[in-house]
């Protein structure tokens, strides 16, 4: 994803800003042009950045907004080099913005938002990264006035839905910024737009769109030989290229990318041109170049720097020694592997190696075997006939003994299997009785006690005595509060208008000061089963109902989306958490309801969590009718 919006005239702008570094004014204005030139030093010289940033920092300190814009380019000079200190000083730099009610001050605070939500992709998804542009980045670029912001926003919005696979909801971000960039062609950000516009047409299938967006950026960046633009533009071409076929011409562009993303020190599009060589490689079958390149990788050190790139790197290394049938080093890469691998990989990550150890170990017998049969090979001819009809009497009885454990075996399966469909029939039956329930209860709320209330308050209300006003106060309260009860033992959302309206209100119903609610529903079809909806509504309900409970938390955001007969939810949460170990000793009622069902749509949960860190539940059900 790309961050740094260069100029195309590199050479125009730099002169332009030393020039008024040296003329201007004011120490204020001399400290904002130290600044945009630490930013724009950032990818070439680090040490020449560091010296306009703390330059700026000392001109700044006797002005307010200046001073409070050090902490953003803060963020901009360890953007790509350490994610924690850049998204700690974003997140710094909006806060303090918040304090002067200007167009400027808006427009940085949305480029901190966007910046902080790249920052913590890594630690907390695209699902945060997407919940945080929404929310804060782009209302803030509109209030700001920033169109051109708002134009790479809405492209970067769109490459990040690509990389989610949703290339048509992709596509239409994508286009909101083309509509308002080519309005102003010299903005850098166009260039971004028609990559982005390219990638996007080349993995949805359209070829020829994509050759058009092509040859826009491409005509864009003609003037400047020299644009540090040019990787990610050959980064493009080379995606192009493979998608005719033309293999040759891909590999080019991609050497050409990496060349110059090493000497203009571009980490990030270095690992994008990297990895799509490797790719082009091993698709090409190709193993051995595909070996040497990641070995390469490894040596040369400026990837994996980055433990994700190391980890990446580590098991592309054993899938591709595997794919040329040395297990040993298929098998010792996967245990390098799987050392930086992450306590939620481990179980996984332990199966493939003992496959892999399987493998090698099978591969070393085979081996054993075969000389074994070389030697006496000569004994068995000779044996052979006095043991053939000894052979068919012993065939014929592992026939028999087959024939008496295959029977065995399916009666016993057929025993389970009725027992499981039975054990579904209830738990549906059960289900379906509770909804009923709750439905009838509902109701006879609504209607019998509801409407007594209703009659007793009308006939106090006829009564003018002032003592009997607290009285129809306190009913007024009760008649809520039924109404509330009845409401959530069932929906009137979720029966009129459907799953997505019914979940929207749930989470918009909990909102507090100090609590936000984000939902966040993609593809969900309205004509899903009535029964699958309340079940849906329910696990979403207990699962909000646990983070108000126990989690202490400022922020949950709910998101479901539908793939074909395949639902999803996910539910995370930034409060206290706990110790996920402890689920299957201490699980509560809400866990056990959530679970139950889970269950009861075929479907299983995974439960991500920790002391501190927050929680996440991600639900997966099968929704077929």
């Amino acid at each position: 994803m790309a961050q740094l919006s260069l100029p195309l005239d590199e050479r125009a702008y730099t002169d332009s800003l030393d020039n008024i570094l040296h003329h201007a004014p004011s120490d204020s204005t001399r400290a904002r042009v130290c600044f945009q030139l630490a930013e724009y030093w950032r990818g070439k010289d680090t040490v020449k950045a560091r010296s306009f940033l703390d330059q700026g920092a000392r001109l700044a300190q006797r002005f307010p907004l200046p001073h409070a814009l050090h902490a953003f380019y803060e963020g901009q000079f360890y953007f790509n080099t350490d994610a924690p200190k850049a998204a700690d000083a974003f997140f710094r730099s909006q806060q303090q913005l918040a304090a002067f009610p200007t167009k400027e001050a808006t427009r940085f605070r949305a480029m901190a938002w966007f910046n902080y939500g790249i920052m913590q992709r890594g630690a907390k998804g695209d699902d945060f990264v997407i919940d945080t542009w929404l929310t804060h980045a782009i209302p803030l670029a509109e209030q700001g006035g920033d169109e051109d912001k708002l134009a790479l926003y809405y492209t970067q919005l769109g490459t990040l839905l690509m990389y989610n696979a949703r290339f048509d909801k992709a596509q239409v971000y994508i286009d909101k910024g083309l509509t308002i960039l080519e309005k102003h062609p010299g903005s850098p950000n166009l260039l971004f737009a028609y990559f982005a516009a390219t990638s996007n047409a080349i993995y949805s299938k359209h070829i020829a769109a994509a050759k058009g967006y092509l040859d826009k950026a491409k005509a864009l960046l003609a003037p400047y030989p020299e644009s540090a633009n040019y990787p990610n533009y050959y980064y493009n071409e080379s995606l192009y290229y493979t998608a005719v076929n033309e293999f040759g011409k891909a590999m080019g562009s991609l050497d050409k990318g990496i060349a110059m993303a090493r000497k203009l020190q571009q980490p990030q599009v270095l690992q994008m041109l990297v990895f799509r060589k490797y790719n082009i490689l091993q698709e090409s079958k190709a193993y051995g170049p595909a070996r040497q390149l990641l070995l390469d990788i490894l040596k040369e050190g400026t990837l994996t720097k980055e433990v994700n790139n190391r980890k990446t790197i580590y098991q592309q290394l054993a899938s591709i020694n595997a794919s040329m049938g040395d297990m040993k080093q298929a098998y010792d890469w996967q245990v390098k592997y799987a050392t930086l691998s992450d306590s939620l990989q481990e179980a996984k990550l332990q199966a493939h190696i003992q496959e892999l150890e399987i493998k090698y170990n099978n591969a070393e017998k085979e081996k054993k075997i075969a000389q074994l049969e070389v030697v006496n090979a000569k004994a068995a001819l000779a044996a052979r006939k006095n043991k053939q009809l000894a052979g068919l009497f012993g065939m014929a009885a592992v026939l028999a003994l087959v024939v008496a454990l295959f029977a065995t075996w399916f009666y016993r399966k057929n025993k389970q299997l009725a027992a499981a469909q039975l054990k579904t029939q209830v738990a549906q039956a059960l289900l379906q009785g509770e909804e009923n329930e709750r439905a009838r209860v509902a109701r006879d709320l609504h209607d019998g006690l509801g409407g007594l209330l209703a009659g007793i308050k009308l006939h106090l209300s006829a009564v003018a005595r002032p003592e009997l006003h607290k009285v129809i106060d306190q009913l007024d309260h009760s008649s809520a509060e039924l109404r509330r009860i009845a409401h959530n033992m069932m929906p009137e959302a979720l029966l009129s208008y459907g799953l997505v309206a019914a979940l929207q209100q749930l989470c918009a119903s909990l909102e507090t000061p100090a609590l936000q609610v984000s939902f966040q529903p993609f593809g969900i079809q309205d004509n899903l089963p009535r029964m699958t909806q309340v079940t849906i509504y329910r696990i979403v309900q207990e699962a909000l109902s646990n983070a108000l409970r126990h989690a202490q938390a400022s922020s949950v955001v709910v998101q479901c989306s539908q793939e074909g007969s395949t639902f999803f939810i996910t539910v995370e949460d930034n409060g206290r958490g706990f110790d996920k170990h402890s689920i299957s000793k201490e699980k509560g009622i809400g866990l056990s309801n959530i679970e139950r069902r889970v269950l009861f749509l075929n479907g299983k949960m995974d439960i991500d969590a920790a002391v501190n860190e927050g929680t996440t539940i991600n639900i997966e059900l099968n929704v077929a009718g």
